[in-house]
């Protein structure tokens, strides 16, 4: 009797996390291609409301240590068992010199998470996969020296642009104990990571894309009613990166004679700050904040408004959107969309196409949004283009088959 295929370790931040649905997406999607896997969270979750494709995936999540204090018994007992791995010394000569460069406490329990991990893996797993290339990627790192396993991870946006360049070198690199490959949501980001590796063939471009089974088809948009409001929506975190400050400030400029609402999706550590700077400009009366919402009520919302502004920009730190998934949803519902030109975003969006692109100042948003509110077919024609963009150039399935033939050919390098 043949032994069955090994099975693939999967880390993530944590699990399940709302603003993370396309990770929700893929892994999903790879466990009904056939691959077997279990998730390594390195959180336990903290988001009251859980998406349906959580309730779809059948994999097992294993929680680490969130902090090492936390559960002292557990992380001793795991770090004796881990020194006697065979890769435990080449692993902590990664880790030493990590944290000469990088002595931290989330540098000190990234390696206290991989000694557990390292000790609680399955004899059959045959590789691991993290999903973002910063902390996720260092503790896969770390426990697949210990074992001796390949690893492979999946990078997006803030751990491209926030991590150190000797870091990214180093976790795409064989002679560091890099990843046998990545894989990265955008060509800008891809772009960057190539010319950091040994051999650029070792980062894929894997657009995320959209499962559109998932997803009602667009509404028939009827022509807004003469004095009906004009409904404004936007999804996305209360963070620098995503420009809501600059959204409200845009909004406060937009003329008394127009009638218009804001509706904003998501939670966020600026909650307060973007409420009061609302009511400091004198528009809270205009604005619905629904905080975090699960799919469903997103596409509600999104079939119900009449533009879709994501005014995303480059944080103070480097941080960064990458092609936000939320705009190719919006396009699945044929909602006009206004963003800005930012990262990977003109990758989806054509300015004067797919959709309109703007700068990020007040002035030039409040001018595109008016725009969109006093010329009706505008929206909807670049809507429809949009619609066509994704369907042709942005569904899941053929990321999904290119990802499923990479970790399985790491799965057998593994065994």
């Amino acid at each position: 009797m043949s032994n069955p295929a090994p099975t693939l370790a999967v880390v993530v931040k944590g699990w399940p996390r709302l603003s993370e649905t396309f990770i929700a997406q893929e892994l999903v999607a790879l466990e009904e291609a056939g691959l077997r896997f279990d998730i390594w969270s390195l959180r336990h979750p903290t988001d009251k409301k859980t998406h349906p494709l959580h309730d779809r995936l059948k994999a097992r999540v294993r929680y680490l240590p969130e902090y090492l204090r936390d559960e002292p018994k557990r992380v001793a007992r795991a770090m004796g068992a881990a020194a006697e791995l065979p890769g435990f010394d080449a692993a902590a000569a990664l880790y030493a010199s990590d944290l000469a460069r990088d002595d931290t406490a989330n540098r000190r329990r990234r390696f206290g998470q991989a000694c557990v991990m390292a000790h609680e893996l399955p004899a059959d797993v045959g590789g691991l996969y993290a999903h973002f290339l910063h902390t996720p990627s260092s503790v896969a790192r770390y426990a697949a020296v210990m074992r001796g396993l390949p690893w492979s991870f999946s990078a997006h946006a803030k751990d491209i642009w926030t991590s150190p360049d000797w870091e990214l070198r180093e976790k795409l690199a064989v002679a560091t104990n890099g990843a046998v490959f990545g894989a990265t949501c955008t060509a800008f980001g891809a772009t960057h990571l190539q010319s950091l590796a040994d051999d650029p063939a070792r980062v894929d471009l894997v657009y995320h894309g959209l499962d559109l089974s998932r997803f009602p088809s667009p509404p028939d948009r009827a022509v807004r009613k003469e004095g009906a409001p004009f409904q404004m929506l936007s999804v996305g975190r209360l963070v620098e990166k995503k420009g809501f400050d600059n959204l409200l400030d845009a909004l406060a400029l937009l003329p008394k004679s127009l009638n218009w609402q804001w509706v904003h999706i998501g939670g966020g550590t600026l909650d307060d700050v973007m409420r009061a700077r609302a009511e400091t400009l004198g528009i809270t009366d205009r604005i619905m904040w629904r905080g975090a919402c699960d799919q469903p009520e997103v596409i509600a919302a999104m079939r119900d408004a009449d533009l879709f502004v994501l005014p995303s920009r480059i944080a103070s730190d480097g941080d960064r959107d990458g092609l936000p998934n939320v705009l190719m949803e919006a396009a699945s519902q044929k909602l006009p969309i206004l963003s800005t030109p930012v990262s990977a975003i003109p990758e989806f969006i054509t300015s004067e196409t797919h959709g309109l692109l703007s700068d990020d100042t007040p002035a030039s948003l409040a001018k595109a949004m008016l725009r969109f509110a006093e010329t009706p077919a505008f929206g909807p024609a670049l809507a429809d283009a949009a619609y066509a963009r994704l369907t042709e150039h942005f569904l899941m399935h053929p990321g999904i088959a290119h990802l499923t033939e990479r970790l399985t050919a790491m799965l057998r390098q593994g065994r």
